[in-house]
C-alpha cells in the first residue's frame, strides 16, 4: 500500500525536477538590455520550426525582421539561451577580431575523446573544438588551394561530361523533364566518390549503387531517428556524451570506413598516387602535407570564395598528424558536404536560370565564348576562373539560396558588447551565439529588391558596394567553409557543360514559388523542382 503510494508522489518529483530542468534559463535574458523572442517550456522560441509549420530559412528570417534596428536580440535554442546577432559589424568582431572568445561552433555530437573509435562524426573538422580544431585545420589547409583545386580538376570534367552525354543519349528533342535535387545528387556523388575516395562510380547508369544510397541515408536528417538523436543532445548533453552516440548509424560509418582505409592500404603497398582528396590527406597523416605560399599561382577566384586565415598559414607550428579514423571521418565530412550541400545549390541554380530566362542566355553567351577560345578542347580550371559572369551568377545563387540559413559560435570566455544605446551587457562563458546568414542576404537594407534574382549586384562595378559582413555563403572568419573553392569548382563545372548542350525550360511541374522542406533539416523543396531540359542542338 505505501509502494502505491510512493509511485505518483515520485512521479510527481520527478515531473517536477524535469519542468525545473527545462525551465531553468527561462529568465536569462530578464538583465539583458536587448529585446528577446517568448520562449515556452521545452519548445523554446522555436515551436512552430520543431513542430514543422516553417521552414528553417523562413524561420530565420521571420525572426530577423522580428526585431528591425537592433544590433542583438536573443532567443531560445530548446531550453538553451541564444544572442542572435544581426549587426555586420559585430558580426565581424565576433567572427574575426575576437575570435579567440568564439573559437568553437556549439557541440551537436560529442567530443573527439577516443581518436580511433569508430564514432566519426566528433572527429571531422566541423566538429572539433579549441587546439585540437586549430591542429586539423592548419593541417587540412594546404590540401584546399586553388593548386589543389586544379590537380583534381580533370576528374571534375570527366564526371560532369559523363552526366551530360547520359541525358544526351536520354533525351529527344522536345526534351524531357527532370527532378533537379535527384539530378544532381547523382552528380555530386560521383565527383565526390571519384575526388575524395577514388573510387568510379556511375550513379546515373547504375543507379542503385551502394555509395549512393548509402550517402542518401547518411544526409537524411528528417528520419524520426536522426531528429530523435539530434534533440536528446540538445537537452541532455552531457547523457549522449556518456553513451557515445553518433549521429550517424553505425553500419554507415563502418561502409565509409572501409572504403577509405582499404584505398588507403592499396595505395600504400602498391604505391598509388593519384590526384585527389584521400592522397592529400594520406600526405597530411603522415604530417608530410604543407602549404608553400611562394608555390601558389595567382588566379582570379570567385567573390564567394572563403578565403584562409593565418590559422592554416605555413609557419603554423600545430601540423598533426591523423589517426586512421580521423582520416575517415575528414572523407566523410567532405562527402556530406560536397554530396548534399552543393546538390542543393545546384538544384537552386538551374531553378533561378529557369525562371530567368535572359540570365540564362546572356551565361550560355558567355560558355559559347568561352568553348570558342577553348577551340573546343575540354574546359579547363583557369578557363572557368576567368568566366565572371558565371561568378556573378553563381554568387547571386548563393545569396538568395545560402547553403545554410545561419552559422553559430559557443562563447569561450565572458565577452562584453555595447548596444546601440551606449549601454554595455555580457555574452556569459557557454553562451551559443546565432549569426542569420538568410536574414542578412534578404535585407533590403544590404540588398535591395532581395527577393529579385539580380547577377548585377556581383558585378566589378557593383560589388565594392556590398557591406562586409553581410555576404556569408560559406561563413566568416577562421571558422569559415574550407571547401568552398571545391564546391565552386564543382558548381560551375556542371553548369558550363549543362547549358553548352540544353536549355533549363519550365514546365507545368515546376513550381513558382517554391514551397522549402519545413523543420529542422536543410535548404530543400517540399515538393520537387521539376524543369525540362531541351537540347540545343537536334
Amino acid at each position: 500500500m505505501a509502494l502505491l503510494l510512493l509511485s505518483p508522489l515520485l512521479l510527481l518529483l520527478l515531473l517536477g525536477l524535469f519542468y525545473a530542468y527545462i525551465t531553468r534559463n527561462s529568465r536569462y535574458f530578464e538583465g539583458k538590455p536587448i529585446p528577446c523572442l517568448p520562449s515556452e517550456p521545452l519548445f523554446g522560441s522555436s515551436r512552430h520550426l520543431l513542430l514543422r509549420k516553417v521552414s528553417s530559412y523562413d524561420f530565420m528570417r521571420s525572426i530577423y525582421n522580428r526585431f528591425e534596428r537592433v544590433k542583438v536580440f536573443g532567443m531560445f535554442d530548446l531550453i538553451n539561451p541564444v544572442f542572435v546577432v544581426r549587426d555586420p559589424d559585430l558580426i565581424k568582431q565576433i567572427a574575426v577580431k575576437d575570435f579567440d572568445h568564439f573559437v568553437n561552433h556549439r557541440p551537436i555530437f560529442g567530443s573527439n575523446l577516443d581518436r580511433d573509435s569508430i564514432a566519426l562524426f566528433g572527429k571531422t573538422l566541423f566538429a572539433l573544438s579549441d587546439q585540437q580544431w586549430r591542429d586539423m585545420r592548419a593541417t587540412l589547409s594546404p590540401a584546399f588551394t586553388g593548386s589543389k583545386m586544379r590537380q583534381m580538376f580533370q576528374q571534375v570534367v570527366e564526371c560532369s561530361s559523363g552526366m551530360v552525354q547520359y541525358y544526351k543519349k536520354q533525351t529527344d528533342t522536345n526534351g524531357q523533364c527532370y527532378e533537379l535535387k535527384e539530378v544532381f545528387s547523382r552528380y555530386t556523388t560521383d565527383v565526390i566518390a571519384s575526388c575524395a575516395f577514388g573510387l568510379k562510380v556511375d550513379s546515373f547508369r547504375d543507379s542503385t549503387n551502394s555509395f549512393y544510397t548509402n550517402g542518401q541515408r547518411m544526409i537524411d536528417f528528417a528520419r524520426f531517428k536522426v531528429l530523435l538523436k539530434v534533440l536528446a543532445y540538445r537537452l541532455f548533453p552531457w547523457i549522449m556524451e556518456k553513451l557515445e552516440v553518433d549521429l550517424f548509424d553505425r553500419e554507415l560509418n563502418l561502409f565509409f570506413a572501409e572504403i577509405v582505409l582499404e584505398t588507403e592500404k592499396t595505395r600504400e603497398l602498391q604505391g598509388i598516387v593519384r590526384p585527389d582528396m584521400i592522397h592529400l590527406l594520406m600526405q597530411a597523416k603522415k604530417g608530410i602535407l604543407k602549404r608553400h605560399k611562394e608555390q601558389e599561382e595567382s588566379l582570379a577566384e570567385g567573390f564567394a570564395t572563403a578565403q584562409e586565415s593565418d590559422v592554416g598559414a605555413v609557419d603554423s607550428q600545430h601540423y598533426q598528424t591523423m589517426t586512421q579514423m580521423e582520416l575517415v571521418a575528414q572523407c566523410l565530412i567532405f562527402f556530406l558536404a560536397g554530396f548534399d550541400t552543393v546538390a542543393n545549390c545546384l538544384t537552386f541554380l538551374a531553378y533561378e536560370l529557369t525562371l530567368n530566362r535572359d540570365i540564362q542566355d546572356r551565361l550560355y553567351e558567355e560558355i559559347v565564348a568561352t568553348d570558342i577560345d577553348l577551340q573546343q578542347k575540354p574546359l579547363t580550371y583557369e578557363a572557368l576562373q576567368h568566366m565572371k559572369y558565371m561568378d556573378m551568377v553563381v554568387s547571386e545563387s548563393l545569396r538568395k539560396w545560402s547553403p545554410a540559413p545561419s552559422t553559430d559560435r559557443i562563447c569561450t570566455r565572458d565577452y562584453v558588447v555595447q548596444n546601440e544605446n551606449g549601454v554595455e551587457f555580457t555574452i556569459d562563458k557557454g553562451t551559443v551565439v546565432f549569426i542569420p546568414i538568410v536574414g542578412l542576404h534578404y535585407d533590403p537594407q544590404y540588398y535591395p529588391d532581395p527577393e529579385k534574382f539580380d547577377p548585377e549586384r556581383f558585378s566589378e562595378s557593383n560589388r565594392d558596394k556590398i557591406q562586409p559582413g553581410t555576404y556569408l555563403p560559406f561563413g566568416i572568419g577562421p571558422r569559415n567553409c574550407i571547401g568552398s573553392r571545391f564546391a565552386l569548382m564543382e558548381v560551375k563545372a556542371i553548369i558550363y557543360q549543362l547549358l553548352k548542350e540544353f536549355t533549363f525550360e519550365r514546365t507545368p511541374r515546376t513550381e513558382v514559388p517554391v514551397q522549402l522542406q519545413k523543420g529542422f533539416v536543410a535548404l530543400g523543396s517540399e515538393n520537387g523542382i521539376y524543369v525540362n531540359f531541351k537540347p540545343r542542338h537536334s
